[in-house]
């Protein structure tokens, strides 16, 4: 096997490779086979149908109460809980007081679990009447919809032959 095996190199420095000249966008063969110039519209994917939208069962004026109740119930807490820890903080650092760390957890937990509470809290403190918004704290609307919420839990475990007759009752009330 001598060096003259192999393939041979064209002389004069022409060993760059050929290459075919650049086409632009509108000469390149798209997907549909025909370059894309010559399209009179751009592909267009199959319509589907739009989603049905789903009504909420939530009212917006009452989601609206709900937010912002759960906003201040469990914000507030939560602030407060992270607060203990600046505050403690500072208190060692600066007031030169013997905080166990122990005492600046259990606080700042305590906090954070009323925080919890609060969540549940501003869901059914909330006023579900649309035109009526309710007290400042909502301790009358908690009693209302903890009957409701114990109502439907009623109506689901119950066989489907009672219907909503838990929950009308409970509205009752």
């Amino acid at each position: 096997m001598g060096k003259g095996k192999g393939r041979a190199r064209p002389k004069g420095g022409a060993n760059k490779r050929q290459t075919a000249p650049k086409r632009s966008q509108a000469d390149r063969p798209q997907p549909g086979g025909e370059p894309f110039a010559a399209r009179a519209t751009p592909p267009q994917k199959p319509a589907r149908p739009a989603p049905a939208r789903r009504s909420s069962p939530i009212p917006a004026q009452v989601s609206g109460r709900m937010a912002r109740r759960v906003a201040v119930f469990t914000g507030v807490p939560s602030l407060l809980a992270m607060g203990v820890f600046v505050g403690s903080y500072l208190l060692v650092s600066r007031g030169g007081m013997e905080i166990p760390p122990a005492l600046t957890l259990l606080v700042s937990g305590a906090f954070f679990l009323l925080g919890l509470v609060g969540l549940s809290y501003g869901v059914l403190s909330a006023s579900w009447d649309t035109n009526a918004p309710g007290s400042l704290l909502g301790f009358e609307q908690l009693g209302v919809n903890l009957a409701l919420l114990r109502a439907s839990i009623r109506v689901r475990q119950a066989p489907a032959a009672s219907g909503d007759q838990g929950v009308a009752e409970a509205r009752a009330k």
